[in-house]
């Protein structure tokens, strides 16, 4: 399968282009950049005409496919319309034209974002047993699956970034900074106080929300984390089991293999039971 998987996220577009299921590349850009609609837009165009054409003398077309997840509608648009100007091709929209790919236990569906619940079904499909999804982005998530496979809902609460910026512009003094790795527990000034009490307070929040789940479920679920941030706590979370980047976008592949299996089988359905009623009639 020839697949350009986008996950349009807060901060970042992530592309993603695997070409007969073998990934190729995944490159993100700075969406809120001047140069991101041209960045993204040459990402297109490359991963695109590597694409061979479909095997038919009468059809001059690609043998891809644009899936996309997304949690900004602004960059939506734009892409989609990048996929329509460079390409003349329409995107598939997780949530819209492809469903998502896990049972959801939450009261409204539509407002858990895609990205939470593919990745959350990209991680079951692995595990296969209840799992906990921690995605540290621009906010945080922190998602239970059962060992059904069912999606039960999370936590959320702001990433690095948005804390960072949070506490420059909610005090006086307190300075912004990029949160990294303490060499000491300790702030000894208020920059490295800052680091330690953000830091720390992920990684807090990780394992006692994890243990929370823990109760829920009966035994201590395995704990996977993926987002740009995650690669800076995942050393100080021993409880952590695996650290997987680009998670979102392996969970976008997944939705559409699964999509096309079930309409794979909708279509062996139907034509069965008008083997059926043919039958009858006779």
């Amino acid at each position: 399968m020839n697949i350009i998987a986008i996950d349009i996220g807060n901060s970042n577009i992530t592309v993603a282009f695997f070409l007969k299921d073998s990934e190729q590349f995944i490159k993100s850009v700075a969406a809120g950049s001047s140069g991101a609609k041209d960045e993204f837009g040459k990402l297109l165009v490359e991963a695109w005409e590597q694409i061979p054409y479909v095997e038919s003398p009468t059809v001059r077309k690609r043998d891809g496919v644009i899936v996309v997840s997304s949690v900004k509608d602004e960059w939506t648009q734009m892409v989609t319309g990048v996929c329509k100007e460079r390409l003349d091709e329409k995107i598939k929209l997780i949530g819209k034209d492809i469903p998502l790919p896990i049972e959801m236990a939450v009261d409204n569906d539509s407002e858990v974002g895609t990205d939470r619940a593919i990745a959350a079904a990209a991680a079951f499909a692995v595990v296969e047993d209840a799992v906990v999804v921690a995605d540290f982005g621009t906010a945080v998530t922190i998602d239970l699956v059962d060992e059904e496979g069912v999606f039960m809902g999370g936590a959320i609460f702001p990433g690095f970034e948005v804390a960072a910026k949070a506490l420059e512009t909610g005090t006086a003094k307190l300075p912004k900074i990029e949160i990294s790795k303490p060499m000491d527990p300790v702030g000894g000034n208020t920059r490295d106080a800052i680091n330690c009490g953000l830091y720390y307070s992920a990684v807090g929040a990780l394992e006692t929300i994890t243990r929370q789940y823990a109760e829920q479920v009966g035994k201590w679920p395995q704990t996977i984390v993926t987002g740009g941030a995650a690669g800076v706590i995942k050393d100080d979370c021993e409880f952590v089991d695996s650290w997987v980047p680009n998670l979102v976008v392996k969970g976008i592949v997944l939705a559409y293999k699964k999509f096309l299996s079930k309409e794979d089988e909708l279509a062996e359905l139907g034509y069965k039971l008008q083997e059926e009623r043919a039958g009858k009639k006779k």
